[in-house]
């Protein structure tokens, strides 16, 4: 099989799935007489993205495997087109879900304590059903408490291929919106 035989499959392969696709579940679509190999594949991946470089989308690796995206600098038309808008999520929820991928793992307690207000129990429900944790297990203290980590899917959500590319603690902080100076500790936490 020639290279543009094979670019032309892993594009096929990726214009119809709906998420992303790892090298392992691309090699299954040959027969086993024309697969090819890995470093084949991974040839053939690196020339699409080449190809693409002055397209609108790229062809990115997230934690399950390869998709195509829409460059950032087309999502506001992108996102005209689209009936439904995407979910707005509060304020306490992606604190939620920051505090299981920078602490993980951890138990409800855990984020309780950091937070410094009790968590809503569906704020852990929509995270769930997000797919963006899960239970890995239960602490062995009293009361057997679950204890959560984030998963691929979440990973694949917010573009990354392993939680060290999260950005650093110190940088996001750097980010928010900090209450005025006049407000004590207990009154920024309680927040």
């Amino acid at each position: 099989m020639d290279e543009q035989e094979l670019k032309n499959i892993i594009e096929a392969i990726l214009l119809s799935s709906d998420g992303a696709v790892s090298a392992t579940k691309m090699l299954e679509a040959f027969d086993e007489w024309n697969r090819p190999s890995l470093s084949e594949l991974a040839n053939g991946i690196n020339q699409l993205r080449e190809d693409y470089s002055g397209r609108s989308f790229d062809l990115i690796e997230v934690a399950s495997g390869f998709q195509l995206q829409t460059k950032a600098q087309y999502s506001h038309w992108v996102a005209r087109m689209q009936i439904e808008k995407p979910a707005k999520y509060s304020r306490a929820l992606l604190e939620t879900l920051a505090i299981i991928a920078y602490k993980q793992p951890v138990t409800r307690a855990d984020i309780e304590e950091v937070r410094g207000v009790a968590v809503n129990s569906q704020i852990m429900k929509t995270l769930m059903e997000r797919e963006w944790i899960r239970i890995a297990g239960h602490k062995d203290v009293a009361g057997k408490p679950a204890v959560y980590t984030t998963t691929k899917d979440f990973l694949n959500y917010f573009n990354l291929q392993h939680l060290k590319e999260l950005p650093s603690l110190p940088e996001v902080l750097d980010t928010l919106t900090l209450p005025p100076a006049s407000q004590s500790n207990e009154e920024r936490i309680t927040e």
